[in-house]
């Protein structure tokens, strides 16, 4: 096993590496003073640059094909573990170290803009940015492409949800596309019916909201020993499983809009704490994929954070917290408001209903750009186009519209359709906890997340990347991802008003 546990030290190392540039893009998200915007692109591009040229020694190649010989013997993990390093190394091997250096800096150089941009609404001042980042996009996929007998949109993709394909993709979403706006129409009725419910009337301060959230993902399980929360532009969750960051943002008219998005990071936090510490900084040891790791988020926000139980567990927080109190946060009102549905201009903001319309809009906004047939200048108007087509809404300006995500900006091209994946498969794993325990809904109630956290920790969360996506989801539901869960779900709840 010489070969091996040589390689094991080599990905340990990648993964400390890797572990600072998750801190390094946390702080710049979140604490660094905008003068220090060059300096950090620098150490960004650097640290990227010495993480390649590790993973593509020419050693490599050799100790791979020795390992894959002495692997016979070893243990299931070992033998996945093995399947993983050769993963990351073919990706790794398809571009060369000047690529790497080059995407690293056009895309710190454009996000860090976008953050300004945004509040000014000035996507002009973005143009030539987003330009650039495409330009390197392009030859990131296309090269990947060549290396891995993939189609360049798929060869993204595959670096943020290994095996999937945009030709399920399409399948699933042409599905959902199917079935969304008869059931929209559906839901729309009952709701008018019912009439809307009492919005809560602001300010909340933001101090008294962030102690509550603070409550409530205590409550989740996030470790503050091991985690911690701050605030940002767009809400994501970074650092390392032994440090995880998670962010939100607060609107002072809206204490909803805060909470759901915390919630959503914590469910990513919890499944970052959860991966098997034996691996801790090996390839097997890492998150399955983005799929997942979205199951993970929407699992909380859509599924355990909107039930009765824990609206029911929520309410009087919020009344206490908030210092609020009348017909607005009674029980009732509080559950009807966060089931309501309402096409939206905010894809983070949007309810489980309208959410996946979001995606397949930027899935197939982001295909186009990629393939030179949409201009970055003109994607303001597709995407207002798109979205009125879809939602029936159209953005006022540029910065609820085209601007409002940040994963564009910063490179990232084939993330999108995993959030919508991500939502199929987090109605599977609920409705099969559930089942396999029904006390959960119940522990809910009372506040209790421990019974629903165990059951992910055991069929998702301890598992790493030891078997894919498909895999995972047969063993722990009984059934391949699809949508039927989800689509069952919705017409469950959303049945009545």
């Amino acid at each position: 096993m010489k070969a091996y546990r040589e390689l094991e030290g080599r990905f340990a190392t990648l993964s400390h590496i890797g572990g600072a540039l998750a801190v390094l893009h946390w702080d710049s998200a979140t604490m660094m003073p905008p003068g220090g915007a060059n300096a950090r692109n620098e150490q960004i591009a650097t640290l990227s640059e010495i993480a390649h040229v590790r993973l593509t020694d020419p050693k490599l190649a050799d100790l791979l094909a020795q390992a894959e010989l002495e692997i016979d013997t070893g243990d299931e993990w070992q033998r996945a573990n093995l399947r993983e390093m050769r993963r990351s190394w073919e990706h790794a091997n398809a571009l060369d170290a000047d690529l790497v250096v080059r995407q690293s800096r056009v895309t710190s150089a454009c996000e860090l803009a976008w953050r300004e941009a945004r509040g000014e609404n000035d996507f002009p001042r973005l143009i030539p940015l987003l330009d650039e980042v495409l330009v390197v996009t392009r030859e990131v996929a296309a090269a990947k492409a060549d290396a891995l007998g993939l189609s360049p949109y798929d060869a993204l993709l595959d670096g943020y949800d290994p095996g999937t394909r945009s030709a399920e993709i399409d399948v699933i979403f042409n599905d959902l596309e199917e079935f969304l706006p008869r059931f929209n129409q559906q839901v729309a009725a009952a709701q008018a019916s019912a009439g809307a419910p009492l919005r809560p009337e602001g300010p909340f301060p933001e101090s008294r909201q962030r102690d509550l959230i603070e409550h409530i993902i205590g409550a989740l399980g996030f470790s503050r020993q091991n985690g911690r929360m701050d605030t940002s532009h767009h809400p994501f969750t970074g650092g390392v499983p032994d440090d995880v960051r998670i962010t939100t943002r607060y609107n002072e008219t809206d204490f909803t809009e805060s909470i759901m998005g915390a919630v959503h990071e914590t469910g990513h936090a919890l499944y970052e704490r959860g991966l098997p510490p034996a691996w801790r900084h090996q390839p097997v040891g890492q998150s399955r994929g983005m799929t997942l790791h979205e199951s993970q988020s929407l699992l909380f926000e859509m599924h355990a954070a909107r039930s009765p139980e824990f609206v029911s567990f929520l309410a009087p927080l919020v009344r206490d917290a908030l210092a609020v109190n009348g017909p607005a946060y009674d029980l009732d009102n509080l559950q009807r408001l966060y089931l309501w549905v309402e096409p939206g201009l905010i894809r983070v903001d949007a309810d489980e209903v309208t959410y996946p319309s979001h995606i397949i809009h930027r899935y197939r906004l982001e295909r186009a750009l990629l393939d030179d047939d949409l201009a970055v200048r003109d994607l303001p108007a597709a995407w207002n186009d798109g979205l009125n087509h879809l939602l029936g809404v159209t953005p006022p300006d540029d910065r609820d519209g085209c601007m409002q995500d940040i994963h564009w900006f910063g490179g990232d091209f084939g993330y999108f359709p995993t959030y919508t994946l991500g939502a199929l498969a987090a109605a599977q794993l609920f409705t099969a906890a559930k089942l396999q325990h029904p006390e959960i809904p119940a522990a809910i109630a009372s506040g209790d997340f421990a019974p629903l956290r165990k059951w992910l920790a055991e069929n998702v969360h301890s598992r790493g990347a030891l078997v894919d996506t498909q895999t995972l989801m047969r063993e722990a539901t009984g059934s391949p991802l699809s949508a039927d869960a989800f689509k069952h779900h919705l017409e469950t709840r959303y049945a009545s008003p």
